[in-house]
């Protein structure tokens, strides 16, 4: 009997890409919104902007490039010399050589902007959307809309009644008053302005800062257990990161005694921090972000850790630019992850300034839902005559 062999498989092996350089694009603005003030950093206003920021790509000697968030200038020549000459498909080794540091600090955001745009190449070279390649779970999910400012009560309630309107089935409010019943307040209006067939999720932001202090209200234990109890009440879906980003003992303690779902992790490093949390019961939903927690290969960890101890993943916004489109990609993959995080605020801050660099993004339709890209790879492509470094 003649053996078998495999010319397509060979000749696909032998004619991968190979990565000739790596660059960081400056990105042009088309204009500015507005100032406004994030509810986690008072006193630190800010311009909002359409379009703009940095975009990575990594070129191919097939003329196929991968584009992600961009990375720090400072970080391009280690990146080259550890992946010049590579071959994409090779990104799970790749990755492992970014994250030993050699004794230099790891710059997570960097690895996951690299991972992002190596796996743009794969899914481009193998003509599917990532969400494709990893395992496709569903082709859309329902977005919610993630307030960035700390507002009054009324207008937080006139806001969620125009995305009620507008199609959204969810929103975050900020609960950043000095006092607690101001907060309180603010989930009572909102609650009488959509209803019950509307979600409302909550943040405290008390894990901003990796120490003791950040700018703004802090709470204690107390403060923390009785909005849990009082949020609960109004049926909130989760109450996020209502104490210090270490205080794994009292999240725990607070997990225990609350009936509220715990949500958090954007700003925990590193896929062993998720491992800590999970074995002592801090949060209920895990919230890993792909430009903290070690980019896709963390972001695909966690989900796997939360899938075995059933757990919730719902991530971090991703940046609100390609970042948002890698973890949509990754969300098409997760049975466990029932939203994606869309940071908008109108109108100051709308999800499409940021979405604003793409030629062909996705929208929230209106049902609420946000499709997964059907192109090749991320399935977006910049705008190129938005690069400012051409």
């Amino acid at each position: 009997m003649a053996a078998f062999s495999f010319p397509s498989l060979a000749f696909a092996q032998s004619n991968r890409p190979r990565i000739t350089d790596i660059r960081v694009h400056r990105m042009k603005t088309l204009g500015d919104t507005g100032i406004m003030e994030s509810a986690w950093a008072p006193g630190r206003p800010y311009m909002r902007r359409i379009g703009g920021g940095t975009v990575t790509e990594i070129l191919t000697d097939q003329g196929i490039s991968g584009i992600a968030p961009g990375m720090s200038p400072g970080g391009i020549n280690r990146m080259k010399q550890l992946l010049v000459g590579q071959d994409p498909f090779d990104n799970e080794s790749l990755g492992h050589q970014m994250r030993y540091t050699n004794g230099a600090a790891t710059n997570w955001r960097d690895v996951g902007c690299i991972e992002i745009a190596l796996w743009d190449i794969v899914g481009k070279v193998a003509g599917q959307p990532l969400y494709k390649l990893w395992g496709a779970a569903k082709e859309r999910v329902p977005a919610y809309a993630s307030m960035i400012q700390l507002s009054v009560p009324e207008e937080r309630a006139e806001q969620a009644a125009r995305l009620k309107e507008e199609g959204w089935q969810g929103m975050k409010i900020r609960l950043h008053h000095l006092e607690m019943k101001e907060d309180i307040r603010t989930i009572e209006l909102v609650r009488d302005a959509v209803g019950d067939d509307f979600t409302i999720m909550t943040d405290a932001n008390q894990a901003q800062s990796s120490g003791i202090w950040q700018p703004g209200v802090q709470w204690d234990f107390t403060r923390a257990l009785d909005t849990a109890r009082a949020l609960k009440q109004m049926n909130v879906y989760w109450l996020e990161e209502p104490l210090r980003r270490y205080d794994f003992d009292g999240l725990a303690e607070l997990n225990r005694l609350a009936d509220i779902p715990l949500a958090g992790g954007e700003n925990n490093q590193g896929v062993q921090e998720f491992v800590w949390m999970v074995e002592k019961g801090v949060y209920d939903i895990l919230q890993p972000e792909i430009l903290v927690t070690e980019g896709v290969q963390g972001l695909r960890a966690v989900a796997a850790l939360g899938l075995a101890h059933h757990k919730l993943v719902v991530p971090h916004h991703g940046g609100g630019q390609l970042g948002t489109i890698a973890q949509l990609h990754m969300i098409g993959t997760w049975p466990h992850c029932p939203w994606v995080e869309i940071m908008h605020d109108p109108p100051i801050s709308p999800y499409t300034n940021g979405f604003a660099i793409m030629e062909d993004p996705p929208m929230v339709d209106s049902d609420g839902f946000m499709a997964m890209p059907q192109e090749p790879g991320l399935g977006v492509r910049i705008d190129r005559d938005l690069v400012a470094d051409v």
